[in-house]
Formats: structure tokens, C-alpha cells, sequence
């Protein structure tokens, strides 16, 4: 019995140490990242999206979207553009759930007082609230790095975001951040 509880305890302190250094290694990882580009694949709804994109920290994105519509979405760190063929719209930046998401700093405040999740799969997971967004954000359990989000888009949609090719501080022209002009 009392070796029983000696491996309980030793087991939730091994545990507790664990998901320590998975944050922490989470943390070093955000702060040493100034920008990412990335492949992506959305799904919304029954709806399945891919393109590609750039993030730079903080609060920057630049995407294009495969397909025949030649959608992009830009965010200037204030406003964030959405634009196809046939149409454009544009939202101020703090409304949408992106803005936590392009924002470093606070993601890495809001991780340092959160308990991680990690799943059975290969992601370990934090669940961020701010302005009334909540944002599930993913991290690769092997190398640390953002590997994905999920969240509610502006129509109240469930939007899954996963990355792959990530590529870290790579040279980004700033001129893809500028908000393209309406049709």
C-alpha cells in the first residue's frame, strides 16, 4: 500500500515536471519567433480550404487561398481584408479571433497562467479567451512549434486551421501586409 502511494505521487510529480518543461519549451519557441510561413488546411463547417501564408508578430498575415477564386486575407496589424474576385470585406483586426492569434506577446502571457491540454494525438493544446474570442491554439508535441488554432470564424463558424511546411524567421517583403484594394 504505501509503495502503491509512493508511485502516485511520484508518477503526478514526474507529471507535473513533464508538462513544465512542455510549456516552457513552448514558451522559448514564441519568443524566438518573429514570423512563420506556412501551407495551411482550413475547415469550416463541411467546407475544407488550403493555400498559404505568412505571419508576421506581431499581428500580420498575408494568406492565398488555392482555387479559382483568387481569394486572399491580409491583416495590416489593425485591419484585416478578405478579398475573391467578386468581393471584398474588411474587419477591424481586435474583432476577429485572428487577432489573438497574431499576437505573440499576449499568447505567450496567456500560456505562462494556463494548464496545457495534451491530447492522445500529437498536439498539446491551451485554450485562450480575450474581447470575447476564444481561440484553441496547437503546438506539436515533439518539436513545440504553433502547429494550428481553432476557433468560431466572423459568421460563428467552427474554423480548424492546421500548418504544415512551417518554416520559422524566414526574409518577408512588408509590402505583402498591405491591404489590397477593393474590387
Amino acid at each position: 500500500m504505501i509503495i502503491k502511494k509512493f508511485f502516485i505521487i511520484f508518477f503526478i510529480i514526474f507529471l507535473t515536471i513533464a508538462n513544465a518543461e512542455n510549456k516552457e519549451n513552448i514558451l522559448n519557441n514564441l519568443k524566438k519567433t518573429n514570423n512563420l510561413s506556412f501551407k495551411f488546411e482550413q475547415y469550416i463547417n463541411d467546407k475544407i480550404e488550403m493555400g498559404s501564408c505568412v505571419i508576421k508578430y506581431p499581428k500580420k498575415i498575408f494568406c492565398t487561398y488555392n482555387g479559382s477564386n483568387d481569394k486572399i486575407l491580409v491583416s495590416n496589424g489593425k485591419s484585416l481584408a478578405i478579398k475573391t474576385i467578386t468581393s471584398y470585406y474588411r474587419y477591424p483586426l481586435n474583432r476577429t479571433p485572428l487577432d489573438i492569434i497574431l499576437d505573440k506577446n499576449l499568447i505567450i502571457n496567456k500560456i505562462y497562467n494556463l494548464k496545457e491540454e495534451i491530447s492522445s494525438g500529437p498536439y498539446i493544446h491551451f485554450k485562450v479567451e480575450e474581447n470575447n474570442n476564444e481561440i484553441e491554439i496547437f503546438f506539436d508535441k515533439l518539436s513545440f512549434h504553433l502547429v494550428g488554432w481553432q476557433t468560431k470564424d466572423v459568421y460563428q463558424n467552427l474554423s480548424s486551421t492546421y500548418l504544415n511546411n512551417i518554416n520559422i524567421n524566414q526574409v518577408i517583403d512588408e509590402d505583402l501586409f498591405k491591404l489590397p484594394l477593393q474590387n
